[in-house]
């Protein structure tokens, strides 16, 4: 099972069998882009589409409605929220909040079964299908998360890198290979096994932070030359047609 099946599965699974399996396969085409940004959602054609009645797909809608992903428009129906740089921005702001915690956390409360778990994570990377490439490091931040021994910062922290992952399917190149990514989860991993809390929380800041860096730089390169004239903090982004 892939990384981003995984992830999705462990959500689905928390919810009624209907309702899970329609979140699941929404959740997945909101996140890879099948059903990109701005597009309208109609229950009806949903319902049909996956065999099911209205009310699992009502439910579905309302959990992704809750966590971001979908909004609701009067006498529009459900729509796939957009992406704007003011919205990349304040995910960015929290994840710099919250993941030097949660490193800093994970490095005196992670089980055994985790820190090995994040070896194997960075270990794999170097064998990643290239399909499977963003979800993998999603993994690493969502494992380290659960590591922190805190429910409700894994919870957050998860949703962050979810919205993340939205940009990849955009067709922004907004991370470098999956051999930077092990070299920089590995000493984070050090760090952890070392128990140096200090240490991990730095470390994660600085990737956070580099991170950062990467996306924006990408971001303005596929911006540039299109025109646009709105408030910067509000253009929204699309899918890059490659």
């Amino acid at each position: 099972m892939s990384s981003f099946n995984r992830i999705v599965h462990e959500s689905s699974d928390q919810v009624g069998s209907a309702t899970g399996r329609v979140y699941g396969v929404l959740k997945q085409e909101i996140l890879t882009c099948q059903l990109a940004p701005g597009i309208r959602i109609y229950e009806g054609d949903i319902a049909k589409r996956l065999d099911v009645s209205k009310t699992p797909v009502r439910e579905a809608l309302g959990m992704l409605v809750h966590e971001g992903l979908v909004e609701v428009k009067p006498r529009q129906g459900y729509r796939v929220t957009d992406v704007t740089l003011a919205d990349v921005q304040e995910v960015f702001h929290m994840r710099l909040l919250l993941e030097p915690a949660a490193a800093e956390l994970a490095a005196e409360r992670a089980t055994a079964e985790q820190l090995q778990e994040l070896r194997s994570l960075v270990e794999a990377d170097e064998n990643t299908a290239l399909s499977d490439q963003v979800w993998q490091p999603s993994r690493f931040h969502a494992t380290l998360a659960e590591a922190s021994g805190n429910s409700r910062l894994a919870a957050t922290l998860r949703n962050l890198v979810e919205e993340m992952q939205r940009l990849h399917f955009m067709g922004l190149d907004v991370e470098d290979s999956v051999a930077v990514y092990a070299v920089e989860h590995r000493e984070l991993v050090d760090a952890l096994l070392k128990g140096n809390h200090h240490l991990a929380g730095e470390i994660a800041r600085r990737q956070v932070e580099t991170s950062r860096m990467r996306v924006f730089e990408a971001i303005l390169a596929s911006l540039s030359g299109t025109g646009d004239r709105g408030a910067a903090d509000q253009v929204k982004l699309r899918p890059v047609n490659k």
